[in-house]
């Protein structure tokens, strides 16, 4: 279990002390940018961190459902832990709800605060953070927070039309979830995320999905960069 005994709030100026530091010379570094390249193999003793990136509506959180159950990750949704947060009633929240609504994202403290503390409250070392980073920013909060890079990073690459549709018609009750914050966010997406993806890229971390098909043609396209994985 990724537990601290210091307080959550202190994350910041005491992020050398985590655990995620303590594993930090584990994480290997890929040399390869194909989906056919060996992953890094995980170890108990420091955390398995996947990022899962694509546009809102490709797909992200349906396919960490069906990894979850292939090979045993935690998933751990950025979106949901932001709107848990609002639920709660914390002064937190209000800044998120108001932020969220403007289509905006929500500043990377905050973010990697709440990450950080769901992870180090789970009894697992494998995790998919999925909708996280979605700014340069947030990447190097995360990365000296938890004191290392992911060791694996998808990305679903949805065309916007087919995302804007499939946002419309799951009918979550979202509050992000409408036409005008649709568009918000893939203009965003478009100008922030894609300096991450490309980032990743370099470093050899990278796997790009093709998100168009059915929920089950799509994760047989993720399913090999897992298979090495025993659940």
């Amino acid at each position: 279990m990724w537990r601290r005994v210091a307080s959550v709030s202190h994350l910041f100026s005491h992020s050398k002390s985590t655990k995620f530091n303590q594993g930090a010379s584990t994480f290997k570094i890929w040399e390869t940018f194909t989906s056919e390249s060996e992953i890094p193999t995980p170890s108990k003793g420091s955390p398995f961190v996947t990022f899962v990136l694509g546009g809102p509506g490709s797909g992200k959180g349906t396919q960490c459902a069906k990894i979850v159950e292939a090979f045993g990750f935690t998933h751990v949704s950025a979106g949901d832990l932001l709107r848990r947060e609002i639920a709660s009633g914390s002064a937190y929240g209000s800044v998120i709800l108001s932020t969220i609504r403007e289509g905006k994202i929500v500043p990377s403290q905050v973010t990697v605060e709440l990450i950080q503390k769901e992870m180090e409250s789970i009894d697992n070392y494998k995790f998919l953070i999925d909708g996280f980073p979605r700014s340069e920013e947030n990447r190097k909060a995360f990365e000296q927070t938890i004191g290392a890079e992911p060791d694996v990073v998808l990305f679903f690459d949805c065309p916007e039309q087919e995302m804007v549709k499939r946002v419309l018609n799951r009918n979550q009750g979202r509050v992000d979830d409408n036409i005008d914050t649709i568009k918000k966010r893939l203009e965003i997406f478009d100008e922030l995320n894609w300096p991450v993806i490309n980032y990743y890229s370099q470093r050899g971390k990278l796997h790009k999905i093709n998100a168009v098909g059915t929920v089950d043609e799509i994760f047989e396209k993720v399913r090999p960069i897992f298979a090495p994985l025993s659940k």
